[in-house]
């Protein structure tokens, strides 16, 4: 089969496309350092400002890493594992701050009360907005599960929290870790709520030696430093993701797990996940609403609002399109054309966990100097967009071609059919379930993106996100709820349908 598709070059495209790109960030970081004089780029560094962000930076790292862990571990388990009233229906609920941004909790937390500023007040508000990437991959893992592992617990004499602490938990662990450094990723490049909650990391000192400063230097020594950290922090994903196992022996269908019957705690566990909906999920729409109602005393800006959903779905809709049309090529290309494509299929991750910012400024960069007539077009944001979100249709993509049968394509390339035309009737048919969760996944990451698109957005254009934290940054909370309203629900139906499907797929 390789040799069959080693004559689609087309499929290597992407492949030479992608890696080119990807140095893109590195090569501006780099540029941007060595603006700095050896002994000015060192006094950079020793600052106890670096220190002091370096601290804020793991704090915030290691305290909404741990939340989040916490929350979506022992609430997977309590949905999965016990006989909780309305179990369906809390699983949906539990996803439903996916659809939130972490700038509009913030945004609705800080107009309660300005006491939610600074790391203590970030760090629950930000964990309440991610704990679903931890949440729903170790549901998963639990309802894929052999209950026959358990039942050996309870023959040997195990009671239920022990078995839920020596059985079930090692087995989940390896799902929880990756989701874990999922999450500590997005924490080391995250800024919007960040910025509106006045904590400082390396994020928010980048944006402002950039956009405030002008300071170049400072720029890329920041972005350096930053950017040594995510490699870090992507190796240990990537090498988590990689050892993620859950071993069974012998044939046949995984037995169901029993559920503990919670008794009279079925009361105290339904407190427990109806506070965290109520936090995560209706404390900002509620929030958000009561200052939509507050704002019309002002008037509501129709016409504006309406260019801000347009630009908003016209971007991120262009940019799910490409991302998941990339991410087909590069699986593809992966899967067909052998160990060189394989490696370089992985560069996107590395790019995945550089913020935002850096590479925008880098495309920026670029472009001003390879293609002055480029800048400030959709062609550029849509080439960020589709670096920033290429991960999230890689691994939908690839899991879809895992779990499709090779003997299909080996039969149709076996009636003399060129692989192109393999491909389009026979593999591609296939990849449906696949290709509509990433275009879902990379449509709900790009609506909420903020950092690229407030530096490459077109000349003229207005985004959702751009209008909540333009009025947000200057504290015009009635003016913002509007958008972030409009923002949410339009997030809200692809992360319920998404939700649904995944609930679905664990019944089955």
């Amino acid at each position: 089969m390789r040799g069959a598709w080693g004559h689609a070059p087309w499929t290597l495209l992407p492949v030479g496309v992608v890696a080119a790109v990807t140095v893109l960030p590195i090569a501006y970081v780099v540029a941007q350092a060595g603006k700095a004089a050896p002994g000015q780029a060192f006094a950079l560094l020793v600052r106890p400002y670096v220190g002091q962000l370096l601290l804020g930076t793991f704090a915030l790292v290691g305290g909404v890493t741990g939340l989040s862990l916490l929350l979506g571990v022992v609430l997977a388990w309590l949905v999965e594992r016990t006989d909780v009233p309305g179990r369906r229906w809390w699983g949906l609920a539990l996803a439903m701050p996916l659809a939130i941004p972490a700038y509009v909790s913030g945004f609705a937390w800080l107009s309660l009360t300005p006491r939610v500023e600074g790391l203590a007040g970030a760090i629950p508000i930000i964990a309440l907005a991610e704990f679903p990437l931890v949440y729903l991959p170790v549901a998963a893992a639990l309802r894929g599960l052999d209950g026959a592992l358990d039942d050996v617990a309870c023959l040997l004499g195990q009671g239920p929290w022990r078995r839920a602490w020596t059985v079930v938990l090692p087995q989940v662990l390896p799902a929880a870790a990756a989701s874990g450094l999922l999450v500590s990723l997005h924490m080391l490049v995250e800024f919007g709520p960040l910025a509106l909650l006045r904590v400082s990391t390396f994020t928010t000192a980048i944006y402002s030696a950039s956009e405030l400063e002008f300071d170049g230097a400072a720029t890329g020594v920041l972005s350096g430093v930053l950017l040594v950290l995510c490699t870090i922090f992507v190796a240990a994903e990537m090498r988590a993701r990689g050892r993620r196992r859950y071993a069974r022996l012998g044939s046949g269908v995984r037995r169901a797990a029993s559920r503990l019957q919670l008794g009279p705690w079925r009361w105290p566990v339904l407190l427990v996940l109806a506070s965290v909906v109520g936090l995560s999920v209706a404390v900002p729409l509620v929030t958000v609403a009561s200052w939509v109602v507050v704002g019309r005393s002002s008037g509501l800006p129709l016409a504006r609002i309406a260019g801000a959903l347009s630009g908003s779905l016209q971007l991120a809709g262009l940019g799910s399109l490409a991302t998941t049309a990339i991410g087909l090529l590069l699986v593809l290309a992966a899967l067909r054309q052998g160990a060189a494509a394989r490696w370089l299929e992985r560069l996107p991750y590395i790019i995945h966990a550089v913020p935002g910012l850096v590479v925008a400024l880098a495309l920026v960069a670029a472009t001003l100097a390879l293609a002055p007539g480029l800048y400030q077009g959709v062609t550029v944001i849509v080439v960020a967009y589709a670096m920033l979100a290429l991960p999230l249709a890689q691994g939908a993509i690839r899991a879809a071609f895992e779990q499709a049968p090779r003997g299909l394509e080996e039969a149709g390339l076996a009636t003399g059919r060129p692989p192109w035309h393999v491909f389009y009737r026979i593999t591609l048919p296939g990849l449906a379930p696949g290709l509509g969760a990433a275009l879902v996944l990379t449509f709900l990451s790009l609506l909420k993106e903020l950092t690229a698109t407030l530096i490459l957005v077109p000349t003229g254009t207005d985004t959702l996100a751009m209008e909540v934290w333009s009025h947000t940054s200057q504290m015009e909370y009635g003016a913002a709820a509007p958008y972030a309203l409009l923002l949410v629900l339009v997030s809200g139906l692809p992360a319920y349908g998404f939700a649904r499907r995944l609930d679905r797929a664990g019944a089955a």
